[in-house]
């Protein structure tokens, strides 16, 4: 019973940060400077982390985080609150992944003073059960399809309920669902080789 009443309370928190987010995206658009700070505060990190984990140049992580900003400040007067804000802020955040891989692959790259695992690991959270021992979710990550990884950062990284994880990636609750079972089975089928391989205690 007492699980029943944590998850309602967690429920209900999340429903008023959401409520939050989109009342401070409404403000801005009315042009009040404080609830634009507030609105890209509380934002930031999330659209940080997103575009890290599915952006082709991680280092640009920075740039691609206020390319999404900028885009979404400039096109406030367009949103109406239909959609919570933070569903709308990451879908314009995703086209700005896009737009960002696009414009990569017409063009040489020049070489890479970090790699996309060193830049990810940097942005991940800490202490995410199943992922001890050295190993990396970030290497873990890139080695799913496009599209598994984008469910599973939305829902289990950022925190997006299915429903808004559907509105992000323009396609039905149930393949967002599949996708995220299936990063899922993935991922633990990975880590149980990688345990399996690891070597064991050295003899005394």
């Amino acid at each position: 019973m007492s699980s029943v009443r944590e998850e309602s309370r967690e429920e209900s928190k999340n429903e008023s940060r959401e409520e939050s987010l989109t009342a401070w995206a409404l403000a801005a658009r009315s042009g009040d400077l404080d609830a634009v700070d507030l609105f890209v505060r509380a934002l930031h990190r999330d659209v940080r982390r997103y575009v890290t984990f599915l952006g082709a140049d991680p280092q640009s992580a920075d740039d691609l985080t206020q390319e999404t900003f900028l885009r979404a400040l400039g096109s406030l007067h367009r949103f109406e609150g239909r959609s919570s804000a933070r569903t709308w802020l990451l879908s314009i955040a995703r086209r700005a992944v896009i737009d960002s891989i696009r414009n990569n692959t017409s063009r040489p790259r020049l070489s890479e003073t970090d790699d996309w695992q060193s830049a990810a690991e940097r942005s991940q959270p800490r202490g995410l059960p199943g992922f001890e021992d050295g190993i990396a979710l970030a290497e873990l990550l890139d080695t799913l399809p496009d599209d598994r990884r984008e469910a599973f950062v939305l829902t289990q990284l950022v925190g997006l309920p299915y429903a808004e994880a559907a509105g992000v990636s323009d396609c039905p609750v149930g393949t967002v669902r599949s996708r995220v079972a299936r990063a899922r089975t993935s991922l633990i089928g990975w880590l149980d080789d990688a345990e399996r391989c690891a070597p064991g205690p050295a003899a005394a």
